[in-house]
């Protein structure tokens, strides 16, 4: 098997740990609730806190990491994450839990630029979009078989028992990568990038970019508006029981899966030019899902599943199209590229569950989804707008 294949699955393990860290809290949410005592909304705020210092940690990181060889911050961002998680694992009341959230997501994100920086140097250019869109492929995987595997060990053994699920993956990730990160990819910054006439600047500036994640927050602040609170949702307004709780969170997971196959499909058969459709379509099932929540359950499930789907869809696409603006003609800003993707969609999951959390002030949670309806539609307008500036 050449080298670049064993980098790419080890790699795709790298996200799969990032992304159960980061989701498995949904599943667990309730059983801290029991544990602590906190209410669901105010729970709900450790998702916000987490994508926020996400957001902001990652490109601050990057920018002040720029200087050293990239493998070096890699292994230390990746101790700094294991501390991070042994602490939520140690957590015994909820401003002890905060801060160890915050701590992990000021580091998720620059470990996932790095590791989509690194793919995308150790990969063949042909096989560049299917690769990185199994990348990201890690974080379904991660709903598909973590969130379902930490909800199912926090209902029997509690929720803690999770994390150190989480730790022993970290552990035989970081031990991996050891010996298979690449210490040899060229530094996007250099002192001849300074001159280049489309800097970081420009980059940041451009029209294509800033369509492209505001986009991402909107589908990102669609999905985590409702997955935030997909256990209640399930058990508590659809009616399903919860010995059945996992079976479907794994089948929302397995549609996620569905979802970035047809992403990576998509990112090399038109990309922007094909996504709008899968947007107003996202939109319109998640009215139906909250239509029938109540009433039709079976219904109400296949709608959020297929909306899954969708979820999952846009990541290949979006990060090609930003890596190729920057390789093309911002050179200096293709760390930043790297990092857009993850920053923006922690942007958006903070929007979506800080909104979700607020509505349930004066809502009952199966309302939420009509939010989450709200940010679907916004994506589709603005992702036709983006399709039009590479239509012309």
């Amino acid at each position: 098997m050449p080298k670049y294949r064993i980098q790419s699955l080890i790699f795709i393990l790298t996200t799969f740990m990032l992304g159960c860290n980061e989701y498995m809290i949904v599943g667990v949410l309730s059983d801290i609730h029991k544990d602590f005592g906190t209410s669901m909304s105010n729970l709900g705020i450790l998702i916000t806190a987490f994508a926020l210092t996400y957001a902001i940690a990652t490109p601050l990181v990057s920018i002040l990491t720029s200087k050293f060889k990239r493998h070096q911050v890699y292994f230390g961002l990746l101790a700094v994450f294991f501390v991070g998680n042994t602490w939520t694992a140690l957590a015994t009341n909820y401003l002890s839990l905060m801060g160890s959230r915050i701590l992990t997501a000021s580091t998720a994100g620059a470990i996932c630029s790095l590791t989509l920086t690194m793919t995308n140097f150790v990969v063949p250019q042909e096989k560049r979009a299917a690769t990185i869109a199994w990348v990201f492929a890690g974080f379904n995987i991660a709903s598909v078989a973590g969130v379902p595997l930490g909800t199912f060990i926090s209902t029997n053994w509690g929720w803690h028992a999770s994390y150190w699920l989480v730790d022993i993956i970290a552990a035989i990730t970081i031990s991996l990568l050891i010996f298979l990160v690449p210490r040899n990819t060229p530094q996007a910054i250099h002192k001849k990038d300074a001159a280049n006439a489309g800097g970081v600047k420009d980059f940041m500036l451009d029209k294509r970019v800033i369509l492209t994640v505001s986009f991402i927050m909107a589908i990102c602040a669609a999905q985590f508006s409702f997955y935030t609170y997909i256990r209640p949702i399930i058990t508590g307004q659809m009616g399903f029981s919860v010995s059945s709780l996992n079976l479907l969170l794994l089948i929302l997971g397995l549609m996620a899966i569905v979802g970035n196959n047809l992403g990576g499909w998509c990112a090399d058969n038109g990309g922007v030019k094909v996504l709008p459709r899968l947007y107003v379509i996202m939109g319109i099932f998640l009215i139906i899902a909250g239509l029938t929540m109540k009433n039709l359950a079976v219904v109400s499930f296949i709608c959020i599943a297929i909306v899954c789907i969708f979820n999952s869809s846009y990541g290949a696409t979006v990060q090609v199209l930003m890596m190729d603006i920057a390789s093309k003609e911002s050179p200096a800003a293709l760390d930043l590229a790297s990092s857009l993707n993850p920053v923006f969609s922690n942007v958006g999951i903070s929007i979506g569950s800080f909104l979700a959390a607020q509505m349930l002030h004066f809502t009952t949670v199966n309302n939420i989804v009509y939010l989450s309806a709200i940010f679907a539609f916004a994506g589709f307008g603005i992702i036709f707008q983006l399709k039009r500036i590479y239509s012309k």
